[in-house]
């Protein structure tokens, strides 16, 4: 790890802040560009007369000489296109260099937390901000971008001289130590110090000296390093001619955060005015130094002793008295002419502290610049009115003279600048002669001198020791302390030489070079020195802020770049052993990227190489690198792990690193057991025969015919498991690279340990070792023997086997001989110390197979669970038995063992498992099970995967989660009731008429699925036999309904989930769960919707729009059709199973013995019969609400607002509890809500007719999808049913159908509903109205050829009734005469003899007759 000049920002605009610093530059070159284009332009065009001129310029000379061809001493023309090219070549690159010089002119600061930059020139200034931008190739970076800019220039001719970024800190406790704002301090040559914000606005101005200011620095607070450090306070100094000014870090802290404030408050009010706290600043007039350029302020510093005695004795004298407590002093370092670097020494409490007038400063500022800025934007500011104001300055204290203690006189020697040491021990400076000094300020003292850095700039970096580096030097005999002491502090000087464009770094005092960089000739190095302002020794420590001690700009690539130093090069020299182990890791890696290179090359170089590094933990890192690179090949590494633990042990025992050793040897018995195990993999043995079916069942302890239905039951799982997954089988289960090997495993104690690792890292790990051994390519002996003596524990051992096992279902059930081999291994494992504790007994649990049935319990390969639990319990009976039979074998010596079976606690749990995992494995078959053909269109939610089985996930589901796994099932498949029904029934009768009726019905409803289908009904016939109490017909009919109403709540525009859902509902054969299924339904899913749609439809008076639908429903106007249907269908079964569960018993809810202890939510059955009973008038009153609803919306009906139909008790009672007692109307109804009703049924009447006969011509396609129960609807019967609810007579709505039909012409359906009128009368009376707008039609409307001959021989009576029809009542008056005169036939019937229209109905009978047909 070496040195590292790293970019953290770029320029977004930096050419944009070049020409607005340096207009003339630009001008500049596009002058020359155009006086060089002019002159080549006269050169060439001003043919053989302007030779002459051109001699006489130098550079044309040079070039053309040697380049004239002559001949007989005549000079000829040369063609001159070649020297126009270089010359422009030239211009280009001189104009180039102008174009990157132009920062070397100008002042730059950045803030030490790199949240402003400031390029100054002249009387301009650029702010530049900090932004987050993605960069052109896509990545994230900051930019800096220009953020204000304008002229700062207050006095007339002064300009920029040195700027300051200082971050003041935040005072808020949430960010107490956190940057608040930046604060930019400007020096000008006119003496001023002006302080700005981030947006340019001007916050106080100072003169404290008339002469021009030439250097600004700040010092903040640093926590003291050591006790005796004297704590240093923040100050920012200000540097002129003769003088230096010092003002207290507090006192500015205070006043520019007061000044801000009064800006804002100026700003927002205008005439608020807050006076901040004075300035408190010292001044001191420096002697005895003819020229001053830079200055760094030490701080306050105490001498010792010694230091104070010598002193005085240099200054007073033999005499001289001295103090008991040394004097505190501040000290300054000056750099210049005569002295070249002057030394001086202010005590305090020499000098009071003077005080500036900020407050009337600022508020004349504030007033005057708010006045002129208003007056600016308004057009009356004018230069006559600011003339009098600037002449205007403040009085300048005098300074405190102070002589010049020492220095280092060199009279030939003019230095440049100073740069003083985040320690505040070193300097470094610069002088005329290109040298850079290296001072100890505290001897005053020259320690170093370095040559050829003419120009140069020059910064510190302090680097911090990390204490856990130090840990690998404990074996050194290191004079800078042990590991437990404070962290170490290194720094490095940063030189940056222009005139040779390159960047370097140093170790400070006499170290040596610790890095390099060709950076360019045009860069800026910047150093501010400082961090955050307004700290102390509490708020500083909460919180680091992240600021950059260095970096550098550079304009060329717009880069802005910072040094990162590691601590370690501060250590490092041509002989240091770290920096040599370093150099020789970097040789490793490079030869382990070297993909050429031989292999016992490299094992020799490696070798060498890792025997040369000294330090331990190098050692370790070089060998981890080794043992981490896939190339390198197995018989290498241990050559070389092998070679470093020989070394070490020829060692001293005292020298030798224990870690290191330990290391190498559990590495190498890790390689040495891959090597064996490897071995083991290629050796192939001959396969032994496939066993038969009955050496596995005799093996397994299974009887034949349960041996035979576990082979049915495991083929139809392949069968079924083959549609659904695809599984890829890798040719290469048993490879296993080492350095993957190596990861995996660790050596500890003698013992092996398995990493915590992701599933499939296990089951590779558990491949590599027992693959081959259960595909019988392997000695399973030698194997389970090898890992023993490796150090694996057998229960590793067990759970690597068990998670390959359950990994490799689909090879395993390929592979029938695999079982022998898993018994053959886990016989073996059994066998093995510690695996089966000692103290175990048959009325015991042992861990170990509890072990293996926790792996079966949680596995969701069904199949190869129940095969792996087999075996396990085959083994488990074998031990138990040789165990048995040792302990009884002297009682019961000569008796015949083999027909009985020692019975355990172990088998009993074994015997409940495989139970368990044959019933999850018939439910994982049916699951799996899928129609082949679906044409109709199918729901992405039907789409969604189910997820995959295990005994946990049916143990924690609860009661229902059998039912409701199998719920899921049917609603993906899109099931219809029915098939579950035909299930049923052929599980419980043989071919019954009714049952053979049902599978009839099925296949004509279902004939795309017919290929399928048989084979799903037979799977769910085994689930209904082994699942006799979860798979009740009553309760997974439950469970589907919940499902479908589920998945329709999650898309309501799917109304045919609602529909099946109800579906379901009706096939629930005990009434009690049908009561609170269908509760529960209403109260979750329905009522709530139900009432947003009631409120949408009663607000528009009619059948809303899609959109209003969407809107306030959440669903399209079809679907809302469909949805409000259906709750009239739910309402209906609601309150038919409340009728008929009085007369049944509510059910008793059982579970199979196998799944008695399932844990888990309640189930949907059990949370329904817990439901309370509903209020039959209640739920009959909001049944009304839902029919009335799905009239308007299915006939489109309009002008009707529903809630209008009902009273304010009426109206009060819907959407509430169904199983409350609620206030229904009673009694007489107001007549005007009576007379709404029967306009509305006679509307629905209307409306029904009207479809009716449009339905005959026009029917949609999808109608009988979004309404099912259309079929049996007969709207006119329904209103005739509603107006017995709404207290309307119900012969009424009965003769409004009957005109209806014949106004529609439909005389043959008329006819069939004439018998259902109980007051004929009346309806004749209307019929006779009816057939009379007929004949009017037919005589009057040129129907009947020769029609007004035929009215003029009607009675006058008739003729005048017939001319006061209107024909266009009547929607259809295309009738035949024939079918009107039996209409009329029918009136006179009806109508007795004494009745008003009588005669009236007799003349129209005759006229009818007389009317030819």
């Amino acid at each position: 790890m070496s040195c590292a000049l790293v970019p953290f920002a770029h320029f977004q605009d930096l050419e944009l802040a070049r020409d607005f610093l340096s207009p003339h530059r630009r001008q500049g070159i596009a002058a020359a560009g155009k006086e060089s284009a002019g002159k080549s332009t006269s050169w060439e065009d001003g043919g053989w007369g302007a030779w002459d001129e051109a001699e006489l310029q130098e550079p044309v000379s040079s070039y053309c000489v040697g380049r004239m061809p002559k001949l007989l001493g005549i000079v000829y023309p040369c063609d001159y296109s070649a020297e126009k090219q270089i010359f422009q070549e030239e211009e280009e690159s001189t104009s180039k260099n102008q174009r990157n010089y132009w920062l070397q002119d100008c002042v730059l600061s950045l803030s030490p937390t790199n949240d402003l930059m400031v390029i100054a020139n002249e009387q301009k200034a650029v702010f530049l901000v900090p932004k987050w931008k993605h960069s052109d190739k896509g990545k994230e970076e900051m930019q800096y971008a220009v953020g204000w800019s304008g002229s700062l220039n207050v006095e007339e001719g002064e300009c920029v001289s040195s700027v300051l970024c200082i971050p003041l800190a935040s005072q808020k406790r949430s960010s107490t130590g956190r940057p608040d704002w930046t604060c930019i301090v400007v020096g000008f040559t006119s003496g001023y110090v002006r302080f700005y914000t981030e947006s340019g606005v001007l916050l106080l101005a100072q003169l404290l000296n008339e002469d021009p200011v030439l250097q600004l620095k700040c010092r903040t607070y640093e926590i003291p390093r050591h006790p005796g450090v004297t704590e240093q306070n923040e100050e920012l100094s200000i540097l002129y001619p003769a003088a230096i000014v010092t003002i207290d870090g507090f006192s500015l802290f205070q006043s520019l955060r007061a000044c801000r404030n009064q800006v804002a408050r100026a700003a927002a009010s205008g005439n608020e005015n807050v006076q901040p706290p004075p300035l408190a600043y010292k001044k001191w007039g420096l002697q005895d130094v003819d020229t001053i350029v830079d200055h760094a302020s030490i701080g306050i510093m105490t001498l010792c002793p010694f230091d104070q005695m010598k002193t005085a004795s240099n200054i007073g004298g033999y005499n001289a008295a001295i103090k008991s407590s040394p004097p505190a002093m501040s000290q300054y370092v000056t750099v210049g002419a005569n002295p070249f670097t002057a030394f001086f020494f202010a005590l305090e409490g020499s000098s009071q502290p003077l005080l500036s007038h900020v407050a009337l400063a600022v508020a004349s500022k504030l007033t005057s610049a708010l006045f002129n800025a208003a007056s600016g934007w308004l057009g009356w500011k004018s230069k006559h009115e600011e003339e009098p104001v600037q002449k205007q300055k403040p009085k300048v204290e005098p300074a405190t003279p102070l002589a010049v203690r020492f220095g280092l006189p060199d009279s030939r020697r003019h230095g440049e600048k100073i740069c003083l040491s985040p320690c505040n021990t070193l300097a470094a400076v610069t002088d005329e002669f290109g040298r850079v000094i290296l001072l100890d300020v505290t001897r005053g003292l020259a320690v170093r001198m370095w040559k050829g850095y003419r120009d140069a700039e020059i910064g510190w970096i302090q680097t911090v020791e990390d204490l856990q580096e130090r840990e690998t030097e404990k074996m050194d005999s290191s004079p800078f302390g042990n590991a437990q002491g404070p962290s170490r502090v290194a720094q490095f000087l940063v030189i940056y030489a222009p005139r040779r464009g390159i960047l370097e770094v140093w170790s400070t005092q006499q170290g040596p070079r610790v890095g390099a960089f060709n950076v360019g000739k045009y860069c800026r190095l910047l150093y501010p020195g400082y961090k955050i302002m307004g700290l102390n020794n509490v708020t500083s420590q909460g919180w680091q802020p992240q600021t950059y001690q260095i970096c550098l700009v550079d304009p060329v690539s717009g880069s802005v770049k910072t040094v990162h130093v590691p601590f370690h090069l501060s250590l490092s020299d041509k002989k240091s052993e770290r920096a040599k182990d370093m150099h020789l890791v970097k040789k490793l890696n490079a030869l382990l990227k070297d993909k050429t290179s031989d292999p016992d090359l490299f094992e020799a170089e490696a070798k060498e190489l890792i025997l040369d590094i000294k330090y331990p933990a190098t050692k370790k890192q070089a060998l981890e690198s080794i043992l981490t690179n896939e190339r390198v090949p197995l018989s290498s590494l241990t050559n070389i792990t092998q070679t470093l633990m020989d070394n070490l042990k020829k060692q001293e025992l005292e020298c030798v690193d224990e870690g290191l050793l330990q290391f190498c040897a559990n590495k190498l018995k890790l390689l040495h057991l891959y090597e064996l195990v490897s071995k083991l993999n290629s050796q192939s043995i001959q396969k032994e025969t496939s066993p038969s079916d009955n050496d596995l069942a005799k093996l397994l302890r299974l009887e034949e015919k349960y041996f035979h239905r576990l082979e049915t039951l495991l083929e139809n799982y392949k069968k079924e498991n083959a549609q659904t997954t695809t599984q890829l089988t890798d040719e290469k289960d048993d490879i296993l690279s080492v350095k993957i090997f190596l990861e995996y495993l660790e050596y500890e104690k003698d013992v092996i340990t398995v990493k915590n690792m992701e599933d499939g890292e296990y089951v590779a790990l558990g491949s590599f070792f027992f693959w081959k051994c259960l595909c019988g390519e392997s000695s399973t002996e030698e194997m389970c023997h090898a890992l023993e003596s490796a150090g694996f524990s057998p229960q590793t051992l067990l759970s690597l086997l068990l998670s390959l096992w359950l990994s490799k279902e689909k090879d395993i059930l390929d592979k029938p001989d695999s079982v022998s081999c898993l018994y053959t291994m886990l016989s073996l494992l059994s066998k093995m110390k510690v695996a089966i504790d000692e103290t175990w007994d048959t009325q015991s649990v042992s861990p170990w197979w509890q072990q293996m049935r926790t792996a079966c319990v949680q596995s969701e390969s069904s199949a190869a669970a129940l095969l792996s639990a087999l075996v396990g319990h085959s083994v488990t009976a074998e031990i138990i038995d040789s165990v048995t039979e040792k302990k009884f074998s002297q009682i019961i010596v000569g008796s015949d063992t083999e027909s009985w079976e020692a019975l355990s606690l172990d088998t009993e749990y074994w015997k409940l498992l495989l139970k368990q995992l044959e019933d999850c494995l018939i439910l994982q078959t049916l699951l799996h099970s899928k129609v082949t053909k679906r044409t109709k269109r199918v729901s992405s939610l039907q789409t969604e995967p189910l997820g995959r089985l295990s005994v946990k996930k049916l143990l924690e589901a609860g009661k229902g989660g059998i039912a409701d796994t199998v719920a899921k099932w049917v609603f993906r498949q899109g099931f219809s009731p029915i098939i579950l029904n035909v299930a049923q029934y052929k599980n419980t009768t043989d071919s019954t008429e009714e049952s053979v009726e049902m599978h009839n019905n099925l296949f004509l409803e279902e004939p795309e699925a017919a290929t399928g289908l048989e084979r799903i009904l037979e799977l769910l016939q085994v689930a209904y036999q082994q699942f006799p109490c979860s798979l009740d017909v009553d309760v997974l009919h439950a469970h589907c309904s919940w499902e479908c109403i589920v998945q329709w709540n999650k898309d309501p525009e799917e109304a045919c989930f609602l529909n099946r859902s109800i579906d379901h509902l009706r096939c629930i054969i005990n009434a009690h769960i049908q009561h609170g299924i269908a509760l529960m339904m209403w109260n979750t899913f329905i009522v709530k919707r139900l009432s947003s749609a009631t409120y949408l439809m009663d607000k528009v008076g009619k059948a809303p729009k899609d959109r209003l639908c969407r809107r306030d429903v959440g669903m399209s106007d079809t679907a809302m059709t469909a949805f409000l249907g259906c709750c009239s269908e739910l309402l209906q079964t609601l309150l038919e199973a409340d009728v008929s569960s009085d007369e049944m018993q509510a059910p008793v809810l059982d579970t199979e013995d196998a799944w008695v202890s399932v844990e888990g939510p309640v189930s949907i059955v059990e949370l329904a019969l817990e439901q309370k009973r509903i209020h039959y008038p209640l739920v009959e009153h909001q049944f009304v609400l839902c029919t009335v609803l799905y009239a308007i919306m299915r006939l489109s009906l309009k002008g009707v607002k529903p809630l209008s139909l009902f009273d304010s008790k009426g109206k009060n009672a819907f959407f509430k509890d169904p199983t409350s007692i609620q206030l229904l109307p009673s009694g007489d109804m107001d007549p005007n809500v009576l007379s709404i009703r029967q306009q509305f049924l006679l509307k629905v009447v209307s409306a029904a007719v009207q479809t009716l006969c449009s339905s005959q011509t026009d029917r949609e396609v999808s109608e009988e999808d979004y309404f099912p129960f259309e079929k049996g609807k007969n709207w006119p019967t329904l209103a005739a049913d509603l107006a017995q609810y709404l207290q309307i007579s119900e012969d009424l709505v009965r003769r409004h159908y009957v005109c209806e039909l014949y106004s529609y012409g439909m005389d043959h359906l008329g006819e069939e509903a004439f018998l259902q009128v109980v007051d004929k009368e009346v309806l004749a009376s209307q019929l006779l109205m009816l057939a009379g707008q007929r004949l009017a039609f037919a005589l009057l409307h040129g129907q009947i050829k020769d029609g007004m001959e035929l009215l003029s021989r009607l009675p006058p009576t008739l003729s005048t009734w017939l001319k006061a029809m209107d024909p266009q009542e009547i929607q259809n008056v295309e009738v035949p005469i024939a079918t009107t005169a039996r209409l009329v036939s029918k009136v006179i019937e009806h109508l007795p003899e004494n009745h008003g229209q009588y005669s009236l109905a007799l003349n129209l009978i005759e006229a009818v007759e007389a009317i030819p047909a």
